[in-house]
C-alpha cells in the first residue's frame, strides 16, 4: 500500500480528509464562482445609485434602457453562477459518498463484531448522510461568501466613513451572534445525538423481538420506555432548535435594523450635503449584502454542528476499523486446520469466553464440539471462521494465519452456518450462491443436493427463483436452516463450520446433515460441528468437549464420548446421551 501523505503534526490524514482533498479542484472552482458571484452582487447597488444620481437628474430614457439591459444581463449571469456552484457542491457531496460509502458499509458489518450490541449499527451511515447533506446545502456557500464581507465593508467606507462605520458595527454584532450560536447550541446538539442513539437502539431491539414482546404482553411497557427515550430526544432537539432559531431570528431583525440605520445615516449625510441620494440606496443594499453570509451561516449552524459531530465520529470509527491492506493471494487450503492456544473476548465484554484452546485437524476430518451452555462453543466457531479476532494465539489454514488472508478470498474457502440463521432478501439461488455475480447454476444445484434440500426447493412455487423475503420470512425455520446449510457448502469450501445445524431440523433433515458432513470429509475438507443433539455429530470422527471456555477433552469420538459418559466433570453433572428429544447436556 502506498504511503499516505502526512499532516503538519506528522499523523496520516483521515480517510474523510483524503476524500475531501480529492475534491480540491472542485472547491477551487466553487471559490472562483463565489468570487465572481459576489462581484456581480454589486450590480443592484450600482444600478440603484446610477438611477438616482444619473438617470433621474438627466431624465434620459436611453440611459435608463441601457442600464436596465446591462443590469438584466449581469443578474442572469449571477443566477447562472449561483446555479453552477450549487450543483458543484452537490457533486462534491456525492463524490464524498462514492469514495466512502463502501468503507462505511464495511464498518456497518464490522462494528457489531467489535463493539457488540453497545452501539447503533446504522449510525455511521447516518453520519455520512449528515456530512453529504451539509456539503450539498447552503452552509458551505455561506462559508465561501464570508471572506467577501471586508470587500463590501470597504466599498461602504468608500461611499462615506459613517456608512462604512455603521455597517462595520452591524457586522461585529452579527459575528458575535455567530459565536454565541456556536457556544449555546453545541451541548444541546450533542445531547440530541446521544438520546437519538438510545432511542434508535431501543427501536431496533423492539423490531428484532416483536414476536416475544407481543406474545408476552411486553409491548406496552417497552413502548413506555421508548416513549421516555423519545421525549428526551425531542426535548434536546427542541432546545437545539430554539437556540439556533432564536439567534437566527435575532440576526434577521438586526440585519433589517442595520439596513434602516444605514438609510438614516445616509439621509443625514444628504441633508448635510455630504452624499447623494444614490449613495443612500447603494449603501443600504451593500450593507445588507455584506451581512447576508453571516445571516445564512447562523441559519445553517445547526446543520454545521451536526455535520461536525458526524465528521468526528466517522473519523474515529474509520480509524478504529481500518481498511484491510492488500495481501498476496494464497493457494486454496487443502491440508489442515490448526488452532494454537487461542483466546477470545466477546465484543463489548471483558471476560474471555475462549481460553487457550488448541487442536489440529487434518483434511478429511470432522470435529464435534460439545459442552454445556455458555461453555464457549459458539465463540470458538466464530474464531475458526475469522468473525472474531483472537486475543491470543492463531487459527491457521495450511500453516497460514487467518490474518494473512484477504477477507473475501478467505470467505471462498469457508462455509459457515451460524446459530441464528438469517437469509437475505433475494431468491433462494442468490442466497445459496452467496449473491455471487454470474453464479454457476450447476454449483448452486450441487450445493443444494449436498445439503439434501434440492427436492424441497424445486417444490417451492418458483423453485430456485422463489423469493425468501426480508430475513428469510417467507420460509419456515427448518427450510431457512437447510438453505443456509447449502449456502455453507457452496463451491465445496475447505473448512465448514456448523453451529447447531440441526436445531430446526426434522429426522429427514438430520439424515441430510449427516450425509453432508460425510461428503465434506470424503472430498478432503474439514468440518466442525457445534452440537447439542447427538444426531449432529453422527458424521464426525473427533470430539472436543468444552467447559467454561477451556478444552476438557479432545480425541476420537468413541473414546471421548465413553469418557464423558463414565466420568463426570468436577463440580457438574456428567454429560450423557439422551434420546433425540433431548441432547448432549
Amino acid at each position: 500500500m502506498s504511503r499516505l501523505p502526512r499532516t503538519a503534526s506528522g499523523a496520516a490524514p483521515s480517510e474523510l480528509t483524503q476524500a475531501l482533498a480529492a475534491c480540491r479542484s472542485a472547491f477551487v472552482s466553487v471559490a472562483a464562482f463565489s468570487g465572481m458571484s459576489n462581484i456581480l452582487m454589486l450590480t443592484g447597488a450600482i444600478f440603484m445609485m446610477e438611477i438616482y444620481d444619473r438617470v433621474l437628474p438627466s431624465r434620459s430614457v436611453p440611459t435608463l434602457v441601457a442600464l436596465c439591459v446591462l443590469a438584466a444581463t449581469l443578474f442572469i449571469a449571477l443566477g447562472i453562477l449561483d446555479l453552477i456552484r450549487g450543483r458543484i457542491m452537490v457533486r462534491i457531496g456525492a463524490s464524498l459518498d462514492a469514495a466512502l460509502s463502501g468503507r462505511v458499509y464495511e464498518t456497518l458489518v464490522k462494528l457489531p463484531l467489535r463493539a457488540g450490541g453497545r452501539s447503533d449499527a446504522l449510525q455511521p451511515l447516518r453520519d455520512l448522510d449528515n456530512i453529504r447533506s451539509f456539503l450539498s446545502g447552503g452552509g458551505p456557500i455561506a462559508l465561501f461568501d464570508l471572506p467577501w464581507i471586508p470587500v463590501y465593508l470597504a466599498i461602504c467606507f468608500l461611499f462615506h466613513f459613517w456608512i462604512g462605520f455603521t455597517a462595520l458595527i452591524g457586522a461585529l454584532i452579527l459575528i458575535g451572534l455567530t459565536v454565541l450560536t456556536e457556544f449555546w447550541s453545541r451541548r444541546p446538539t450533542q445531547e440530541a445525538a446521544h438520546h437519538g442513539l438510545s432511542r434508535n437502539g431501543l427501536a431496533e431491539i423492539s423490531i428484532r423481538n416483536a414476536e416475544a414482546l407481543t406474545a408476552m404482553g411486553m409491548t406496552g411497557r417497552i413502548a413506555a420506555r421508548w416513549g421516555e427515550a423519545n421525549r428526551r430526544y425531542m426535548a434536546s432537539q427542541r432546545k437545539a432548535s430554539d437556540v439556533s432559531g432564536g439567534l437566527g431570528s435575532a440576526a434577521k431583525v438586526l440585519r433589517m435594523m442595520l439596513q434602516s440605520a444605514v438609510l438614516a445615516v445616509g439621509a443625514w449625510l444628504v441633508i448635510n450635503g455630504q452624499a447623494t441620494a444614490g449613495v443612500i440606496i447603494a449603501g443600504s443594499i451593500l450593507s445588507a449584502r455584506a451581512l447576508a453570509p453571516v445571516d445564512l451561516a447562523i441559519a445553517n449552524w445547526k446543520g454545521f454542528i451536526a455535520a461536525r459531530l458526524s465528521w468526528r465520529r466517522l473519523t474515529k470509527l474509520l480509524a478504529a476499523l481500518p481498511a484491510q491492506d492488500e495481501v498476496m493471494p494464497l493457494q486454496a487450503p487443502e491440508r489442515s486446520l490448526s488452532v494454537e492456544a487461542v483466546s477470545a473476548v466477546p465484543p463489548g465484554q471483558q471476560k474471555a469466553s475462549v481460553q487457550d484452546v488448541s487442536f489440529t485437524l487434518q483434511a478429511g476430518s470432522a470435529l464435534g464440539i460439545i459442552g454445556p451452555s455458555a461453555s464457549g462453543k459458539s465463540s470458538l466457531a466464530r474464531l475458526l471462521v475469522g468473525v472474531w479476532p483472537a486475543l491470543r494465539g492463531n487459527v491457521r489454514l495450511d500453516g497460514a494465519a487467518l490474518a494473512q488472508w484477504n477477507a473475501d478470498a478467505l470467505g471462498r474457502h469457508i462455509g459457515y452456518l451460524p446459530q441464528d440463521v438469517e437469509l437475505l432478501a433475494g431468491t433462494v439461488a442468490q442466497n445459496i450462491a452467496r449473491f455471487e455475480r454470474d453464479a454457476d447454476p450447476d454449483a448452486i444445484v450441487a450445493a443444494a443436493k449436498a445439503a439434501g434440500v434440492h427436492d424441497l426447493i424445486v417444490n417451492l412455487p418458483e423453485g430456485y427463483e422463489s423469493q425468501v423475503g426480508e430475513q428469510g420470512t417467507a420460509l419456515s425455520a427448518g427450510q431457512a436452516q437447510r438453505i443456509a446449510l447449502a449456502r455453507a457448502l457452496y463451491r465445496d469450501p475447505f473448512l465448514v463450520v456448523l453451529d447447531e445445524p440441526n436445531s430446526n431440523l426434522d429426522a429427514e433433515g438430520d439424515e441430510a446433515l449427516a450425509r453432508a458432513i460425510l461428503d465434506v470429509r470424503e472430498r478432503g475438507g474439514v468440518a466442525v460441528v457445534i452440537a447439542h443433539r447427538p444426531s449432529a455429530i453422527a458424521g464426525v470422527d473427533q470430539v472436543l468437549m468444552m467447559r467454561e471456555g477451556r478444552v476438557q477433552a479432545f480425541g476420537p469420538k468413541d473414546e471421548i464420548l465413553a469418557k464423558v459418559l463414565q466420568r463426570p466433570a468436577v463440580g457438574a453433572r456428567p454429560l450423557k446421551v439422551v434420546p433425540e428429544t433431548g441432547g448432549l447436556a
